[in-house]
């Protein structure tokens, strides 16, 4: 369907089984891995190999030390490595991203901002209830969006985490990965963030709490379209095709010979996975979990 589309020659249309030959091909520049989150590494290593530039689905990988192990093979192969964060493009997150980091309202104090779905009706069988394929549940493929808002709109790293994990209402999906989750994240500044990720109820939402105003969203880290106001008043930002604008933008580095900000990179990636594991870790022991 899509070589129809778009009208895509032979030689260019790839499966599994000769992907690695796409090293042949110079018509390709970059390879966008949107496979399951436990492939991500493997094939962005493969593309790399192959010469290519990498565009990987979030989350980057299962572990922090995975996604190190995918920016250091791109950077031997001299390729570059982005992260497919959406939002960093979209209108209304770069603006709360300058209303938190330039402190328009003050220093914020505390951010709530979370995002699940009910996806109980698909495919028991689908691989977001494998972890070998997952990697865990509802925090790796939506609380990474949560967890990414909080640290770009307060320009900072959290220094501790905790976290508890849902009720399983249905054992028979969630035998393998969590249900739901929440957790809280303490930063220097004093700030914290709490957040909730849910296959099995809905919530999409970002409220940012400062000094002298608040701003907020929702719907907020989904695919929109969004619905913004701050203290000042109404956001009044165009709907737009998120993939297609963070696309455009990566691409735009890439051919104009420039390295990518660090804000789409590998680096941003793994900045994501090692809050991630420490989300986990707190739920799993019940205890806070330092950040170095």
């Amino acid at each position: 369907d899509w070589k129809k589309r778009y009208s895509i020659p032979d030689e260019n249309i790839y499966d599994y089984d000769n992907f690695d030959s796409i090293k042949d091909n110079p018509d390709i520049d970059l390879v966008y891995v949107v496979l399951p989150n436990g492939m991500h590494k493997e094939y962005t290593i493969r593309a790399a190999q192959a010469g290519k530039h990498v565009i990987v689905e979030k989350p980057m990988a299962f572990t922090e030390r995975d996604c190190q192990e995918m920016i250091d093979v791109c950077k031997e192969a001299e390729v570059q490595l982005a992260v497919g964060y959406r939002l960093h493009y979209e209108p209304h997150h770069i603006e709360i991203k300058r209303l938190g980091q330039e402190k328009v309202f003050g220093q914020v104090s505390l951010i709530e901002v979370s995002l699940g779905y009910d996806i109980s009706g698909i495919d028991p069988n689908d691989w977001h209830f494998k972890k070998d394929l997952s990697g865990g549940g509802p925090l790796m493929n939506l609380g990474v969006y949560c967890v990414q808002a909080s640290r770009y709109t307060l320009g900072e790293e959290p220094i501790s985490v905790t976290a508890q994990f849902g009720p399983v209402t249905r054992p028979d999906l969630y035998n393998e990965v969590e249900e739901s989750i929440t957790w809280q994240l303490n930063f220097l500044s004093g700030a914290v963030a709490t957040s909730a990720s849910s296959n099995s109820s809905r919530v999409d939402r970002f409220f940012a709490s400062a000094e002298r105003g608040f701003f907020e969203l929702s719907p907020a880290v989904s695919y929109g379209p969004f619905i913004g106001r701050s203290s000042d008043g109404e956001f009044d930002f165009p709907v737009i095709n998120q993939q297609a604008a963070q696309m455009d933008g990566i691409a735009k580095e890439i051919l104009e010979g420039r390295e990518l900000p660090e804000h789409i990179s590998g680096i941003e990636g793994l900045k994501d996975m090692k809050v991630i594991e420490a989300i986990y870790r707190a739920a799993e022991t019940g205890n806070k979990v330092v950040l170095s």
